[in-house]
C-alpha cells in the first residue's frame, strides 16, 4: 500500500501543474465508473456537475473527478478530462455518444505565481492521461501547486499548502482513501496535539487564527479566495444517498484539522465515491473517511515545499 487514494481498487490519479505560474490540476479516474455524492460546506464554492450527484437525479455513476486551481477559470480543466475519457470510449451511453461524467471543484490560487495562467482543457487532458494506480507526488503538485494556508492576517503572511493523500485498509480488504488540495483561510493543526503546523507566519512564529478572530479581527481578503477540496473513495457498495452521507461525515476531517473551517472565505467541498464491492455500514465508512481525510490534510502540509517566498511547514520545523 502507498497510503494514498490509489490504494482503493479502481482509482487512478494524475497530476499536471505549472511550477512557474504556481497552479495545477488533479484528475481522479474510476475504472468502470463509481457511485458518487458530494457535500459543499464552504460558502464560496466553485463547482461543476454537483447537481447531478443529488440522489433524486438520474445519473448514477461518475467516471472521474477533477480538482483544480485557477478559481472559476480552472473548471475548464474538467473539459480536458472529459476529452481524454471520450477518446478512451468511457462515458454515459446516450445512444449517439458516450458522455463522460466529470464533476469538478476549484480553489483560488491566483495571488501567487502568474494569475493569467490557469488550468485549462489541455492541462486537464494531460492530468487525466497521466493517471496511474501507482504512487503519485503530493505537496506542490496538481491542484495543490499554488495552494496556501493561513490567510486571516493577510496573504503576505500565508504558508504553503498543497496536495495530500492517505488510505486505510480494513481486515476485510475494504480500503478507504482520500485526496485533498489544502488551501484554507484558516490554519492547519495536528488533531492529536493541537500543534499549528501551518498558518499566518510572522516574525518567525505561526499565529493562531482563532485568537485573531477573538480579537474581532477583520480579515482583509475577499470571499472565495481560499477553499479546501477533496475526494474520499471506498471499494464498497453505496447508493448515491449513502455516498452523500459519507461526504458529509468526511467533512469532520476538515473541522478537526482546519481552524476555522467552512467559512465565508472558503468553498470547502468533498466528493465521496464508491467503486463497488460488499455492503459496509455507512457509519463505518463515513467515520473512517473523516479519519483518513484528516491524515490526507496533514500529508498535504507536511509534504509541501517552500516556494516564491511562501514558507512551508518543513522549513519552519527545521528552524525550530
Amino acid at each position: 500500500m502507498y497510503d494514498q487514494i490509489t490504494d482503493v481498487p479502481g482509482v487512478k490519479v494524475g497530476n499536471k501543474e505549472n511550477q512557474q505560474a504556481l497552479t495545477g490540476c488533479t484528475a481522479i479516474l474510476f475504472d468502470g465508473g463509481a457511485v458518487a455524492g458530494v457535500d459543499v460546506r464552504g460558502s464560496a464554492p466553485g463547482t461543476r456537475e454537483t447537481d447531478l450527484l443529488n440522489p433524486v437525479n438520474l445519473v448514477d455513476k461518475v467516471h472521474a473527478i477533477c480538482l483544480s486551481g485557477g478559481s472559476a477559470f480552472g473548471l475548464d480543466a474538467a473539459s480536458g478530462v472529459m476529452k481524454f475519457l471520450e477518446e478512451e470510449d468511457i462515458g454515459l451511453d446516450v445512444g449517439v455518444a458516450k458522455v463522460p461524467i466529470v464533476p469538478a471543484a476549484v480553489l483560488f490560487d491566483l495571488p501567487h505565481g502568474d494569475p493569467k495562467v490557469r488550468p485549462d482543457k489541455q492541462m486537464g487532458y494531460e492530468a487525466a492521461k497521466a493517471a496511474t494506480t501507482e504512487m503519485f507526488n503530493t505537496g506542490n503538485y496538481g491542484a495543490g501547486c499554488g495552494a496556501t494556508v493561513g490567510k486571516l492576517a493577510g496573504l503576505d503572511l500565508c504558508m504553503k499548502g498543497g496536495l495530500g493523500s492517505a488510505s486505510l485498509r480494513l481486515n476485510n480488504g475494504v480500503v478507504i482513501g482520500a485526496i485533498v488540495a489544502v488551501n484554507p483561510v484558516g490554519d492547519v493543526r495536528e488533531p492529536s496535539t493541537g500543534e499549528i503546523l501551518a498558518g499566518p507566519y510572522k516574525e518567525g512564529s505561526i499565529l493562531d487564527s482563532i485568537k485573531l478572530l477573538e480579537q474581532n479581527y477583520s480579515p482583509t481578503i475577499p470571499a472565495g479566495s481560499n477553499t479546501t477540496i477533496g475526494v474520499v473513495a471506498v471499494n464498497a457498495e453505496l447508493t448515491k444517498a449513502e455516498a452523500t452521507k459519507v461526504a458529509q461525515m468526511a467533512q469532520d476531517g476538515y473541522a478537526r484539522t482546519i481552524f476555522p473551517a467552512h467559512t465565508m472565505f472558503d468553498g470547502d467541498t468533498i466528493f465521496a465515491v464508491a467503486t463497488g464491492g460488499e455492503r459496509i455500514p455507512v457509519d463505518v465508512i463515513g467515520g473512517l473517511a473523516a479519519k483518513v481525510m484528516e491524515r490526507a490534510i496533514l500529508n498535504a502540509v507536511q509534504s509541501a515545499e517552500s516556494v516564491g517566498g511562501i514558507i512551508a511547514h518543513k522549513d519552519v520545523a527545521k528552524n525550530q
